[in-house]
Order: structure tokens, then sequence, then C-alpha cells
């Protein structure tokens, strides 16, 4: 099999020079046309100096042929097959010497034992009299670094730039100076990233096998072998013995009898006994640095880590400093190690943990834990650290904990950590049985800790308050208000810097007490908490509890009688990028709440009632007596404007019924007072015949057009009349007359309100 598989010959593109000389070898027929890369060397070779750098297999030589035959320039053309790093000085010049007599440029027979700074002044001369450029292609040009050959081609460059243009295949790069020429942009680069395969390319090389799968297979393949030219070749060749592509390619893995046999003869049996043990050592890793490699394989191995990047192509830099490994490569590398060593995997792993974590990498070093089956600890570092919000999704960036592993209760543990983890993990599967026994038992374990673990006990009481929040905010709001007292609690007697690194969890405490502050009355301690929740779940990412906090402190606003305050707040929490609501979240009872204030604010007591409708309809799936207190106000309120009362009879009556707090009903009345004055009262008893009782509540009377939703969609992307015209290729007269058309149908007389009234009725 060659080195650089890559498919099938290109068809349909001609010869841009003559036929190459006899140096150049023949175009193989499993060639896959690559244009994009042939391309680039067609440019490159403008130059002086072009380097296509990859590992093993990854089609450097192929497209260098693909290349030479279709895309060669109309210059001597001369290829060199090197013999990598055994590569003897007087053999590579001889052979450089001949290939380029042999692609028509004069020059005289090197002497035997000739001096080898003599025999490249004396190249160098006749390349600069030829009189038009010569172009040398070294394939697998692999020289130490300031050896004899790599000063020799170093100063050919120097001495003939204009004359000469290099092309230099190689699996790391080559000794050539290539700082210095991507200074002076003399020096094109052809990459590991550059020769991978794109779905296209795979498509085509399945097809030579004659192997027809769904375009998510091939792309699935694909980043499965990272486009590496020969995992792709080697995986169509075992794809061609089996009955099942499909599955094949659904179950491929590195260790693939194929792929790990030509990896480790090609790249791991080529390497130094210390440079083997470095790969297999750092195999454990996802991605590694010099340091980190020097703690898992020691200082002297670790002190290898420069060379093993420098000489090897597949691992590629992901920035500052770390590098990863080929995904298929690093698959052989750890079955390799399990299979020599397999008792060193899991302590690899712990200690990979340990630095990780004492540099700030929590996620890595949980992932590690994991991966060495040391639940134990991964939940002792997820509750020291106070990363339980992280495991509940409450964060930007969740942890890696897999919620099939096996329950703490099922492995008899007897840290309240662990067991701390289980019920985090399962309320992340939606197991609440499993939930609510895991953090029970739990509690019990944590009355049994010994004296003198004070602030493990703090973390683990704080932890368990987080769940509970957690578990309860959506289902009793008065357990979960309990919670919160006991985070708050706990949290005092942990770092505040700590406490400080997870706004998640402070989003969740001031989110939950917020929402119980407004239901005992304290509405000012309430905005308190909600703004401060609303300010930590933006930093926190979770957009569910700023969702939530804005629905809350619209409601506030609304019995305040801020009735636009409140039409604001509800437009930002149903607006993007917010998440979407589901069925039985009882803050969606809130919003709906809040929009019936806003129906009774704008005379509509019918539109209230279906609001109200909505809100009872999610309410009956949870228990907030608040929200239902509050609701049979807006009814009684509606009711009377309804029948077109008014006065501070049916004022009274309206609240003081109510079971509302004191405080909430010296606001409340004043605010039902204005919606019951004599102008609302006018507005319900002129407003019309209410709507057909079939009419579905969030959608307009009269539908919009496909144009008009067209116009609405660009109206809220807050573009100009004109840019609207532009795009849709209308005239700014036909855009106005939509316009008109969308306002008359939303009911509404701006551009603000049409769009607040769109997503209202979920139309945008």
């Amino acid at each position: 099999m060659p080195e650089n598989p890559t498919g099938t010959e290109p068809t349909g593109t001609e010869p841009t020079g003559a036929e190459p000389t006899g140096t150049v070898p023949a175009l193989p027929d499993w060639i896959v046309p690559r244009p994009r890369l042939t391309d680039q060397l067609a440019r490159g070779v403008r130059g002086p100096l072009t380097v296509v750098v990859g590992p093993v297999g990854a089609g450097k030589t192929a497209l260098a042929l693909e290349w030479a035959h279709t895309r060669r320039p109309p210059w001597p053309l001369a290829w060199v097959a090197c013999d990598g790093p055994a590569e003897h000085p007087g053999v590579f010049w001889q052979r450089v010497f001949g290939a380029l007599g042999a692609a028509g440029v004069v020059l005289p027979e090197p002497a035997a034992g000739e001096d080898v700074p003599l025999l490249v002044a004396t190249l160098a001369a006749r390349l600069n009299a030829h009189g038009e450029p010569s172009v040398l292609v070294l394939d697998d040009f692999q020289p130490a670094l300031d050896s004899p050959i790599a000063r020799g081609v170093t100063h050919l460059l120097r001495h003939a730039p204009d004359a000469l243009r290099l092309v230099v295949l190689a699996r790391r790069d080559p000794p050539l100076h290539l700082y210095r020429g991507r200074l002076t942009s003399e020096v094109t680069e052809v990459r590991t990233a550059d020769l991978a395969f794109d779905d296209r390319e795979a498509a085509a090389l399945l097809a030579q096998h004659g192997i027809d799968v769904t375009r998510q297979t091939v792309s699935t393949l694909r980043r499965r072998a990272d486009g590496w030219a020969a995992g792709l070749r080697l995986a169509a060749m075992s794809m061609e013995k089996c009955g099942d592509p499909e599955r094949f390619v659904a179950q491929l893995a590195g260790d693939d009898e194929a792929i790990s046999s030509y990896l480790v003869e090609e790249v791991l049996d080529q390497q130094s006994p210390g440079m083997r043990r470095l790969l297999l050592t750092t195999s454990v890793l996802d991605r590694v640095n010099a340091e980190l490699a020097a703690e898992l394989a020691g200082d002297a191995d670790g002190s290898l880590f420069a060379g093993l990047v420098r000489e090897n192509s597949f691992l590629r830099p992901v920035g500052q400093g770390w590098y990863r490994c080929h995904q298929m490569f690093a698959d052989v590398l750890r079955t390799c190690l399990r299979h020599e060593t397999p008792g060193l995997v899991a302590p690899l792993h712990r200690r990979a943990a340990v630095w990780l974590d004492g540099h700030g990498l929590l996620t890595d070093a949980v992932r590690h834990l994991l991966a060495a089956d040391d639940w134990d600890a991964a939940a002792r570092l997820v509750v020291r650290r106070l990363a339980v919000g992280q495991v509940l999704g409450l964060a930007r960036r969740g942890l890696p904990v897999d919620a099939a592993r096996q329950p703490a209760e099922e492995r008899a543990a007897d840290a309240p950590e662990s067991v701390l983890l289980a019920a985090a993990v399962a309320r992340t599967r939606g197991d609440d049985p499993a939930c609510a026994r895991n953090l029970e038992r739990s509690a019990r374990l944590l009355d049994e800790l010994p004296p003198g673990e004070e602030d493990r006990a703090a973390r683990c009481r704080l932890t368990h308050a987080v769940i509970r929040m957690d578990r309860l905010r959506c289902r009793d709001p008065r357990l979960a208000r309990a919670a919160a007292a006991d985070a708050e609690s706990a949290g005092a007697r942990v770092p505040h810097a700590l406490l400080a690194e997870r706004p998640e969890v402070t989003a969740l405490i001031l989110s939950v007490r917020g929402a119980g502050e407004l239901r005992a009355g304290c509405l000012k301690a309430a905005q308190v908490s909600l703004t401060g929740g609303l300010k930590a779940a933006g930093a926190a990412g979770n957009g569910a509890l700023r969702r939530d906090c804005l629905v809350e402190l619209a409601l506030l606003e609304a019995l305040r009688g801020r009735f636009r305050a409140a039409d604001e707040l509800t437009a930002q929490a149903t607006q993007p990028p917010m998440p979407p609501w589901t069925a039985g979240e009882p803050p969606r009872a809130t919003l709906h709440l809040v929009r019936a204030w806003g129906a009774l604010a704008r005379g509509d007591p019918v539109r209230a009632r279906h609001e109200l409708t909505y809100s009872q309809g999610v309410l009956g799936k949870g228990s907030d007596e608040f929200l239902a207190e509050i609701g049979g106000v807006v009814a009684r309120v509606a009711g009377t404007l309804e029948r077109g009362g008014r006065g501070p009879d049916a004022v009274a009556e309206a609240v003081a019924v109510s079971r509302l707090p004191q405080s909430v009903q010296r606001i409340v009345a004043p605010t039902c007072a204005r919606l019951l004055g004599p102008a609302h009262a006018r507005r319900a008893a002129t407003a019309g015949p209410p709507p057909e009782p079939s009419a579905p509540m969030d959608v307009p009377t009269e539908r919009l057009s496909a144009r008009e939703r067209d116009v609405l969609d660009r109206l809220a992307q807050m573009m100009t009349t004109e840019e609207i015209a532009d795009e849709l290729y209308l005239s700014v007269n036909t855009v106005k007359t939509h316009l008109k058309s969308v306002y008359r149908k939303l009911a509404v007389s701006r551009r603000s309100a049409a769009v607040r009234r769109a997503r209202e009725l979920q139309i945008l």
C-alpha cells in the first residue's frame, strides 16, 4: 500500500505544462482529484520554497504527483526520493544532480568524495546560469537539524533564489529557516489541516472501493478519521469486507486491526524508547503541553516533548502551547498502553487530574478522575470547588459527568460528596425518586461528619441546598425558599472568593429568594434580590434563571401599576437568546399573569381572561398560592370592567377578599382603582363584541401573509424601510403598504409595538 493513499485518478483535468520527465513517478490510478490543493501548489511554486508537511499517510506524495502531472509549471521539474533521516550527504547530492540533469538542466558530473560546500556552490552557479527557473521536489525530506544536507539545501536556496523553486514533502518542519521565509512571504505551506480530506473527497475515495453510503455516514467517517487519507483508505478496505458499512462507521475506532497495525509499524515502532514511552504515557490526555507531559512521563522522558512536537505531525497545535493528538493515532496509543501496562492507566489519569485541577482546569480534571473510575475523588473535587451548578447545567460550561454511570447508592458510598454527586446526576437525567433518595441519604451522612471538618461540611451543605433548590423551585416554591435560606447560611461559611467564582449558585439563590420575598410582601427586598439574581444569571450564562428573574420583576412592576415597564421586562424574557418555555414551568404562569394585567391596563378584559386561562393551566401543575390570589384579583377586576362597574366599592371587593399580604394589598388597591376608573370603564363599554371563543389566543384574528411576515422579521432586525425594500427586492412604497397592514392586523401603531406584539403572539 502506498504511503499516502488518496483515491481515484483525476478525470477531466488536462495538464497545463509538458509531460513530466522520467524522474517524476507515474501517476497512480488511485489518486482522488484535489484541485483546491493543486492550485495552492501551483501558486506556491512561483516562489522559492513550498513546504508540504503532514504525518505519514496524509497524502503528501499523492498531492505532489497530481500537481506534477496536471498542473506542473513550464519549467524543468526534477523529483528526488529521499531516504529520510538516514540520508547520506554524498548520495543525496548525487541524486539531486542526476534528477536536475534528467530534467534538462546542464550540470557537470559530481566527483566522488567532492567537498559538499563546493558542490553546492557549483550547483547554485549552474542554476543561475541556466536562464530559467528549475523546480526541485524533495520527497520524504527529513535531515537532522544543522546536518550537512540541511546546511547545503539552505545555502542553495540563499544563493539561487530566482533560479530554484524548491518543493519539500516532509513529516515535520524541514530545517530550512522557515520563520525567515514567513517574514518575507517567500514560503508557501500546506499543512496537516490543509491535507485533511473533506466530505466530497472522502466520498470519492469510498466510491473507488464500491462503497455507497449516506452523506451523513461519509461525514461521520471523515470526522472520525480527522480527514486522514490513510485512515480513510484503510477504513474503506475494511468496509469492503464487512456486510454493513454504516454500522462499521458507527463503531470505527483507532483499534481497527488494519489501522492500528499501520500506525504501529509506520509511526510508533520508528520512535526511540524514550519517545515511545512519552507517546504512550501522554495518550491518556485529550490535549497536552510540555509541563503536563513532564508531570506524567517524568523529567527525563518529558524533556523529549519539544522534539516530539517538532518531529511528529500527528500532534497538532491548538494554541497557547497545547497540542492535540490525531484521534485515530491517540486511540492506537491508548490501546497499546492498556495492553502493555494496564496498571498504569488509572494512576496516569489521577496524576493528570491533580495537575489540571491545580492549574484551574476543573472540567478536564473531573473527566480524568471519571476515566480512572474514581467516582469518589471526582465527587470530592466537585463539592470542594462548589461546581455542582455545572453538573446541574446552571452554568455556561457543564461538567462531563456521565449520567449513565453507576449511581453512588449502588456503590455503597459512605462519603456525603459521592452521594451528593449521585443526586445531582439523577436530577440531570430526570430521575426524581433517585435524586430525593440521595439527598435524604447525604443529609444523614452530613450529620455524621466528625468535628473539625467545618469547611467540608459547609461546602457539602451548600451543595445539598443547591440541588434542593434546583429540584424544588418549579415544584414547591415554599420548600425551595427554605433551601435558599440553607444555601445562604452555608455560603456564609465558605470562602467568599470561591463563591464569587460560581455566579450560577448566587443567581439561583437570589432568584429563589427574590420570588419568596415578593410573595411575602417584601417588595423592595424582592426587587434588590431579583435584580442581583438577574446580573448573576447573566454572568453565569444561565438564560433560564435570567428569564425567571425578568418575569418576577415584571410581575412586581405590574402590581405597582407600572405596566409599560412590565411589558418591556416580559418582552426581554421572551425574545432570543432566551431559552424556550416548557409547558409546566411556573414562571410561565407568571408571564401570562403579567400579560393579563397589561390587558386590563389597555381596557381589554376579554384578553385578560384568556391570559388568566393560560396562567391557571400552568398553575394547575404546581402550587403557588400567591399567583393564584393575584389571578383572582385580576379575574374580579376583569369581570367588573366587563359589567361596566367602577368605583371604590369594586376596588375594595376585588382586593380585600384576597389572601395577599397587607403590603401587597396596599399597592394593588391603587392599581385596581386606576384600572376601574371612569376612562377604563368607558373604554370597556365601547370595546365591541369579544372575539369568538374558539379563536386561538396566541394568533391575531387576521393572519399575516407570507410577505408581511418577511417584512415583520426584518423589522425585528432593526432594518430601515429602505433596507427592507432592498433586501426583499420591493419598492419602498410597497414595504410601507405591508407595514400598514401589519400594524392594522396586530392592532398597533409603531414599529416597536409591532415587534413586541409579534413576539407575544409567537409570530417571530
